[in-house]
């Protein structure tokens, strides 16, 4: 039911906006990467401008992606700790709880058995 509503409020609207922008800008565009001769055709590309549009969007998109990623990296990393402090734990856990069959003794620690 959410993504039906994610659908229609959020994704259908936005698609309406790129195919209008996309319809109302089909005319040629040059775009060329030498700032200093702008007339050189080596290095000057024509392409719709809806395109330059769409490549932007999908740039902006995997740039802000990529900035969420890393400023999560630290939560990410906690979760890790954490999750293999769960493991221990658990393990600790397990050895506790067995029956022993041989006669136990404190380790070197005294914080956990083992068998001997």
């Amino acid at each position: 039911m959410l993504t039906r509503f994610f659908m229609v409020v959020i994704v259908v609207p936005i698609a309406v906006i790129l195919i209008a922008l996309a319809v109302a800008n089909r005319a040629l565009v040059p775009f060329t990467m030498d700032p200093f001769n702008p007339g050189n055709p080596a290095l000057t590309i024509q392409m719709p401008f809806f395109i330059y549009l769409f490549l932007m969007l999908i740039i902006g998109a995997l740039i802000g992606s990529f900035a969420t990623w890393l400023a999560q990296h630290r939560y990410r990393k906690l979760a890790r700790q954490r999750g293999l402090e769960v493991d221990n734990l658990r393990v600790v856990a397990n050895r506790a709880n067995e029956v022993p069959t041989a006669p136990v003794s404190a380790s070197a620690t005294g914080t956990a058995l083992a068998r001997t």
